[in-house]
């Protein structure tokens, strides 16, 4: 079959991820023209998709690069019932992947909790819980998200918007460990609008998702209601780009690339400085950790924040940059002061050298008293 020259690169794109994630050719009959039978304990591929162009483009090209490969090539579709009809969107985006010659096809409904993040974090969180079982329940080697260039630039900009730092610049991993299922996104170099070339070449309906905003013009602005996603998609980056002259989402996407080849060396650093300087309480229950503050002072800054932001996400989840800071204060301005109170009913004081994250005394002896 002759491919075009966008569905060439996105199957150039889905290969070299995949071989990245340390897949390749099941065995060299596969290297050889004709049609191969793909041996049923080939290893799977799950792709998860939505009935968009996206993941149905997705869905296409991994299945023509896992067959080339002798790997076996299916689907799973959540159904987050936040819609009216989103359980007909579920089942059509299943028949399209069936029809594409995908297998197995699995449907999965969900029902999302909306907490303090908000429901379009609730829906992911959902989203990927749903997967990550499907994922297990098959014995999946990868979930394939399909994740585009555009996706990828208009997350660092809500990142920017929301928290900044080099975590936002960097923008989403090409692949990462989720539920213990490893997640691989193989179209992070491939536009939106080549996704709508490779389902529209190949006959491909697909769903566009009501929140997106397509129904209003370009120029006008999405109401403040609509999800902040939407409203950078539909909004914001076609603003940047008029202003800047120039294909912001590429620019964006590319200096994601780059930050997350120096965010990933500086995470391994943390790694290191994590298990040298930091104790975590073996079966702690609320946890507790020590910190060594003359070993982590010696430590570039850059580290420092790290080291104590990871210990304050396992100990004092909720907390923020201002936390922070002040337990960074007692590793390098220290002078003697008082502990710093901390979300979860925890604090953090220290002793000599030891900064010790732990749950306040005062709650704990509240807590207890209560329970008596």
């Amino acid at each position: 079959m002759a491919y075009s020259a966008t569905m060439k690169q996105a199957i150039g794109a889905v290969r070299a991820q995949l071989a990245s994630a340390g897949f390749g050719m099941a065995d060299s009959r596969f290297a050889h023209h004709g049609v191969h039978r793909v041996d049923p304990h080939a290893p799977l591929l799950l792709v998860a998709c939505s009935g968009g162009r996206d993941s149905l483009a997705l869905a296409a090209v991994t299945h023509t690069v896992a067959s080339a490969w002798g790997m076996r090539c299916g689907a799973a579709i959540v159904d987050h019932g936040m819609q009216p009809g989103s359980a007909l969107v579920a089942q059509r985006a299943a028949a399209q992947c069936e029809r594409l010659g995908l297998a197995p096809v699995l449907v999965r409904t969900v029902h999302v909790r909306v907490g303090g993040e908000g429901a379009e974090a609730a829906a992911r969180d959902a989203r990927y819980e749903a997967l990550a079982a499907a994922a297990r329940e098959t014995d999946t080697a990868a979930v394939l998200l399909g994740h585009t260039r555009d996706d990828q630039a208009e997350g660092v900009l809500i990142g920017l918007i929301r928290t900044g730092g080099v975590d936002a610049v960097a923008g989403m991993p090409a692949q990462q460990t989720v539920h213990g299922v490893r997640f691989v996104r193989p179209l992070l170099t491939v536009s939106r609008a080549q996704t709508t070339t490779i389902c529209t070449d190949l006959g491909i309906e697909w769903w566009d998702d009501p929140t997106n905003g397509d129904a209003f013009a370009p120029d006008e602005p999405l109401p403040a209601d609509y999800p902040l996603r939407s409203r950078v998609r539909h909004t914001l980056l076609p603003f940047l780009n008029e202003f800047a002259g120039r294909d912001m989402t590429e620019r964006l996407a590319q200096g994601a690339r780059v930050a997350r080849r120096d965010l990933e060396w500086l995470d391994a650093c943390t790694d290191r400085v994590f298990t040298e300087c930091v104790q975590l309480e073996p079966g702690g229950d609320p946890c507790e950790a020590r910190i060594d503050a003359t070993r982590l002072a010696a430590q570039p800054q850059a580290l420092r924040f790290r080291v104590i932001a990871r210990v304050l996400t396992i100990c004092a989840p909720g907390s923020g940059a201002a936390h922070v800071d002040a337990v960074e204060a007692l590793v390098s301005q220290w002078h003697g002061q008082g502990p710093v109170q901390l979300p979860s009913k925890h604090t953090a004081n220290r002793k000599k050298h030891v900064i010790r994250v732990c749950e306040d005394v005062t709650h704990a002896n509240r807590r207890h008293s209560r329970q008596d």
